[in-house]
């Protein structure tokens, strides 16, 4: 009886394991990411959610865990590709794993889904913010 009732709570872990590794959708492709280079405009909505413009595309960036201090000041919200990426020389923040945020002088918050939005979901979770920012707040170089 306990190595059915073991061999019943491995696979339950193992099926929680798969959805939550499941759970994460990059956008594909590439070229619909967000190139941190053309960022226009940014707004914190709450702690676990960001607002992003580049040019006419609109989106949401989730991240994994609350983050209170992202868009404090000094002004400015920085995007960090994940290794892989950024050794291929790709700015892009697409909601891969171990892609993250972060405002100056504070910790880097890992960001768990990136989506697109049409203009009228940006402005409604937009018009929420507490914090907000233009391309004149993001960093001159690369991350």
């Amino acid at each position: 009886m306990a190595i059915i009732l073991s061999a019943l709570a491995l696979a339950t872990t193992t099926g929680v394991a798969a959805q939550s590794a499941s759970a994460r959708t990059p956008l594909r492709p590439i070229s619909e990411c967000i190139r941190v280079d053309q960022i226009n405009e940014w707004h914190i909505v709450d702690d676990r959610t960001a607002t992003v413009r580049t040019g006419p595309r609109r989106y949401v960036v989730g991240l994994q865990a609350r983050c209170p201090r992202l868009g404090q000041p000094p002004a400015g919200l920085i995007f960090h590709p994940n290794r892989s990426n950024l050794a291929l020389g790709m700015y892009r923040i697409c909601g891969e794993a171990g892609e993250t945020v972060s405002s100056y002088h504070q910790p880097r918050c890992a960001i768990q889904s990136v989506r697109i939005v049409d203009k009228a979901e940006f402005d409604r979770l937009s018009a929420k913010a507490r914090r907000s920012g233009s391309a004149a707040d993001q960093p001159t170089s690369k991350p």
